[in-house]
């Protein structure tokens, strides 16, 4: 069986391993699925000598994958010598399954292909039903290793010998596994449309524990790409089915899934009473540990101290009477990550001074066997096998989490082992083979741990070193990688710099030597924590380079997994990227250190956008634009922790950089003030002092070389709250900036070529003028579509016609050039939440990719000009106006013309009907970026609209051409 997972992303959580659990019940269950739910394969071979076999299933399910994997292959050795031909198939499965887990992938590759090579030629029904297994697998090992196309076809040879021999379950799983590698593929309607179907053929089937498992398996893939609505309703049909069954089996992995979504959707309460109804039907301790380290992880993410602290005894009893295990070390992991977060208490970790801010998940890049998650910090909810990709970050066939740094909430499926407490410890940096067992913490940080968790820091350095201690026994690398990088960690916290860098270094060591790029990019962005505390600034830089360079190989595994995941990515995936952008902007940094800066805060662009969407699809390149238009100057303003940098790039002229020393606290505060200014009864003065001071940060530096450079517009690659800002607004003492420049925003992200005809291009407008759905009417709407179609070539759709299915139909069948919808809609950091409204519902920015899908393709002729005049960004949404950005992308159009906030419906009406006749004039060279100037600037010389209130909302994103 596999259950992959994802970091990454994104992909979100920590970087400690979650938990694989109830994923090895019986070897001889299929590896079906990346999102790490599994389906059972009944054994179909028995020989009389099946004891090698048998205790190689043993140890597999207790997690001692390296002895598993021998005696396996002693099995298959015995079976080739006796010519049982499907017994040594069948055993060079699962011995491919162990070498996944210990990421011995052209091992896990051989014996995959020698299995499915011996059963090939043989048409019995055995042997089908054990190929069909084997290209299971062969599938998930491709999955890992990046070959998604070749998975997905895998997964469809497994379906077709599934159903010929008669396997409704592994039929189920292999098709569940098809959608998470079209999800991979960033073909999220295909995965989304597939699963739907498989959720209508279970519903039809009449109640049994087939079709409990099947739904169960479903609402977890559900969850992987983010539905967690459906995925819940789903779950909670399994768990309704097994009640009336009254069937035990897998209750506490679907109770722990449906506590995950229910923390997910910040249902904290809920949460916690799945979590607790989980551990009170634990099957055995590895299901009971899960369940209370998913439940002591809620309490420190939601500073539940008391709380926390009382239930760390119960769950150091547990994990003292558990085997050793890889699950019995992410165990203790996990553990020890949630307690040194207690020991921080409602202060401040020292790790997240070092940008690391824990997830809400906890373990990230995690190798365990169950899930998967994007966090690089915290403690994560257990029990949610979530990814759906399974890829890269971990090795093991039953989980993957995407987290890069921290013991994650336990997730589904878990294998856990116990500890033997380490003896005396001596300090570390005695030898260079550091022997763990015997060398001591010497806590040298002031601060006392113990107060908050009862644990002083010494016992957590002693949990931990039993981890790897219980690691090499076991032979296992990953784990042992996992459990000395968290023990490093802990010295960083001490501020042990020397030490920390030493046991980190040894992490890189194993790392790579097992090729894990995932424990890599962890290791590496901690060492460059460390160096950068030891003033070793170019050791420091080469280690967060060596992080973001094995982040960005792992692009598809950071995409975000579930819904809330784009928060925790930014908490724990965005340091790596800041910090990194952050050493390069020295003072006196040199052009290829400044390019690689800008190059870093495209890329986390970027990132943000693939977390956005859940998938990492979007295949742009950085443009420069320096050559699409020698009159514009793009700033690249960027938030650091401790100042404000500014990048600017200037036609042929070499890149320059300037600071302004206020940490990032401290510009967004300011930011949010300003952005509160533009109420029409703030103080007029006040707020031309608060815009003037923004201007000062990011122009005035530069206003010399603007002018000899002869820039007649601005181009801004916002980062973080300056993408809410309306920078046509900035005031320099005399004038808005909009009165002396074309602005324009853009993500830095490659510009779609020009191609609007200027002379009655064709449009599609669409509007609602009644109130609908809660939504208040917009009685202007119909005054600014009638003005609008004087200057353009218009198709309308007005309130019932504006239907979906209307809409749809009209945008696959005509090439308009200019798409324009004046309806309410709302931009948010949360996809759920981004929609555009239509008289019989809404559009979200999932099912917004459908209307452009025949113009990606090729079929229609992408769209030149989006205009979205009646949405606002969500109300209290800091990053709110990353719906935007990804709203716009997502449409394929050249350039998006929006408002940042709701306007007054007449000024709308005045402003767009000024644009589009600027845009159609008799001034062919004109850009969007200087059309929308001139139709701000005709709204602020008239004295009822002179508020910035009314013309700044609107902004250019995209090509400005």
């Amino acid at each position: 069986m596999l259950c992959l997972f994802a970091l990454g992303l994104f992909l979100v959580t920590a970087g400690i391993p979650a938990f694989a659990s109830a994923c090895r019940r019986h070897i001889a269950q299929q590896r079906t699925s990346p999102n790490s739910h599994t389906f059972e394969l009944r054994t179909i071979v028995s020989t009389p000598r099946e004891t090698l076999s048998q205790q190689a299933r043993q140890l597999y399910e207790a997690g001692q994958f390296a002895e598993a994997a021998n005696l396996w292959q002693q099995a298959a050795d015995l079976y080739a010598q006796q010519g049982a031909i499907l017994n040594q198939a069948q055993t060079l499965n699962y011995l491919a399954t162990a070498y996944q887990e210990l990421g011995q992938w052209s091992q896990a590759e051989t014996a995959i292909e020698t299995s499915i090579n011996l059963l090939q030629k043989n048409n019995s029904s055995t042997a089908i039903a054990i190929l069909a297994q084997a290209l299971n697998n062969k599938g998930s090992i491709q999955l890992a290793r990046g070959q998604t196309e070749a998975a997905l076809e895998t997964w469809k040879q497994a379906e077709q010998n599934y159903s010929r021999a008669k396997n409704e379950t592994g039929k189920l799983g292999s098709r569940i596994n098809q959608a998470t590698a079209l999800q991979a593929l960033g073909q999220y309607r295909r995965s989304k449309t597939l699963l739907d179907r498989l959720v209508g053929e279970l519903k039809t089937q009449p109640d049994s524990l087939l079709k409990a498992d099947g739904l169960r398996s479903l609402g977890i893939a559900l969850q992987t790409i983010g539905d967690l609505l459906q995925s819940k309703e789903i779950l909670e049909q399994s768990w309704a089915i097994s009640q009336r069954l009254g069937a035990n089996t897998n209750t506490g992995e679907t109770l722990l899934s449906i506590g995950n979504i229910a923390r997910d959707l910040k249902e904290y309460d809920v949460a916690r009473a799945y979590y607790q109804s989980a551990q009170k039907r634990a099957k055995n301790a590895i299901a009971s540990i899960q369940a209370q380290l998913n439940l002591l992880s809620l309490f420190v993410e939601t500073k539940q101290w008391e709380a926390a602290r009382a239930l760390v005894p119960e769950i150091q009893s547990t994990i003292s009477n558990l085997s050793p295990s890889r699950a019995a070390i992410y165990a203790r992991v996990n553990f020890a990550e949630s307690l040194m977060e207690m020991s921080g208490g409602a202060s401040e970790q020292v790790s997240r001074g070092a940008g690391e801010q824990v997830n809400a998940y906890g373990v990230g890049f995690t190798n365990q066997p169950t899930t998967q998650t994007d966090n690089l910090t915290q403690p994560a909810p257990v029990g949610e096998q979530v990814n759906a990709y399974g890829v890269g970050f971990t090795n093991q066939p039953t989980t993957k989490t995407n987290n890069l740094t921290q013991p994650a909430p336990v997730k589904d499926n878990i294998s856990v082992i116990s500890f033997p407490v380490a003896s005396e410890l001596q300090p570390v940096g005695a030898s260079s083979q550091l022997p763990i067992t015997n060398y001591q913490l010497p806590i040298t940080n002031k601060a006392n741990h113990s107060n908050a968790t009862g644990f002083d820091i010494t016992s957590v350095a002693q949990i931990l070193a039993t981890g790897v201690q219980q690691a090499k026994q076991i032979n296992d690398k990953r784990a042992e990688a996992y459990a000395l990088n968290q023990l490093g960690k802990l010295y960083e916290q001490s501020q042990q710099w020397q030490d920390a860098k030493t046991l980190t270094q040894q992490v890189l060591q194993i790392a790579q030597e097992i090729d894990a790029n995932d424990i890599i990019a962890r290791a590496a962005w901690q060492l460059g924590r460390i160096l950068k505390q030891q003033q070793d600034i170019t050791g420091a830089i080469a280690a967060y380079r060596n992080a973001y360079n094995n982040l960005q190989s792992l692009r598809s595994d950071l995409v975000a997994i579930n819904p809330d995941v784009q928060f925790n990515f930014r908490d724990n995936v965005e340091p790596v990227y800041r910090e990194f952008a952050s050493l390069l902007l020295q003072p006196n940094a040199n052009q290829e250190d400044i390019k690689q800066a800008r190059t870093v805060i495209e890329a986390l662009q970027l990132a943000e956008l693939d977390n956005f969407f859940r998938d990492a699809c979007l295949d742009i390149q950085p443009a420069q634009i320096d050559e699409i238009d020698t009159q514009a100057a793009v700033f690249y303003p960027i938030v650091l922790s401790d100042r404000l940098e500014v990048i600017l790039s200037l036609p042929k002229q070499p890149l320059r950089h300037y600071s302004t020393p206020l940490g990032a606290a401290q510009v967004e505060t300011f930011l949010q003030k300003v952005y509160s200014s533009l109420y029409i009864g703030y103080s007029s003065q006040e707020r031309l002092r608060l815009f003037q001071q923004v201007y000062n940060w990011l122009i005035s530096p530069a206003q010399a070389d603007l002018n000899n450079s002869k820039i007649t517009t601005l181009v801004f690659v916002p980062d973080g709250f300056f993408r809410n800002l309306p920078m046509a607004a900035l005031y320099d003492g005399k004038a808005y900036l909009v009165e002396k420049y074309a602005i324009a925003l853009s993500s830095g992200l490659q510009l779609f070529p020009q191609g609007l005809e200027r002379q009655k291009p064709t449009a599609l407008t669409v509007g609602l003028t009644e109130a609908r759905l809660g939504f208040s009417a917009l009685p202007g709407v119909l005054v600014e579509l009638k003005q609008i179609a004087n200057e353009l070539n218009s198709k309308i759709l007005l309130d019932k016609q504006f239907t979906r299915q209307t809409f749809t139909q009209q945008m696959n069948a005509t090439s308009f050039q200019i798409v324009h919808l004046a309806t309410h809609g709302q931009f948010s950091s949360n996809p759920e939440e981004t929609f555009l409204l239509t008289w019989d519902g809404k559009i979200n920015i999932q099912d917004f990719d459908q209307f452009f899908q025949k113009r990606r393709v090729g079929i229609l002729k992408p769209i030149e000009l989006l205009v979205l005049s009646a949405c606002q960004t969500a109300s209290g949404d800091k990053r709110a106006a990353l719906g935007l950005a990804g709203l716009a992308l997502r449409s394929g159009a050249s350039s998006t013309l929006a408002s940042l906030w709701s306007v007054n419906d007449e000024s709308t009406a005045n402003l767009m009907s000024e644009f589009y006749r600027q845009l159609t004039g008799s001034s062919p060279s004109i850009t969007k970026a200087e059309a929308l100037r001139q139709a701000q600037i005709a709204l602020l010389k008239n004295p009822l609209f002179d508020h910035p209130y009314f013309w700044a909302s609107f902004v250019l994103i995209g090509n400005w051409l």
